[in-house]
């Protein structure tokens, strides 16, 4: 995790189309060098609780995501979930990696249970899944893995955005 420079801010802004909200750390950078998840604080400055650890931001890999979930993989995911022993007990320690993360930053009573992407028991939000795997590295999370697989290179077409400054 890296604190995020002026410029890291200005590219999530640019990439998210709007100022971003309590990111306090680049969780992951793309391989064309912009940040492409980042960590939120689990209460925003305005007080707000917010459960979304590790947020996606490159425009790229979300559309990736929404592309997949279109395409039914959550329903998929659902199902094997709900039939495969093995597969459900490394989703629950997903989910436990996740809320230790964020418990870990702040503990927050209001969201202490609340995981992201509907961990553990359900699949839902596949770019929270893939945010959760870049941030935290292949082996954490078993779907954001599958979904991480699924859609590199997502920046093939080159960054998502670049700033550039007049000089």
């Amino acid at each position: 995790m890296a604190t995020p420079s002026e410029a890291d801010l200005e590219i999530v802004a640019a990439q998210l189309g709007r100022p971003p909200r309590g990111t306090r750390a680049i969780a992951h950078r793309c391989p064309c060098g912009n940040p492409d998840v980042v960590e939120t604080e689990p209460r925003l400055p305005d007080g707000t609780p917010f459960p979304t650890l590790f947020y996606l931001t490159c425009p790229h890999a979300t559309a990736a995501c929404s592309r997949l979930e279109s395409a039914g993989v959550m329903r998929d995911m659902q199902d094997r979930l709900s039939t495969d022993p093995e597969l459900a007990q490394h989703y629950a320690k997903a989910a436990e990696d996740y809320l230790a993360r964020r418990k870990a930053i702040e503990d927050v009573p209001e969201i202490s249970h609340v995981a992201a992407g509907g961990m553990p028991d359900r699949v839902k939000c596949l770019h929270v899944h893939l945010g959760h795997a870049l941030a935290a590295g292949r082996g954490v999370n078993p779907f954001g893995d599958e979904v991480r697989d699924a859609v590199e290179p997502w920046w093939v077409e080159g960054p998502c955005v670049s700033l550039k400054k007049d000089e």
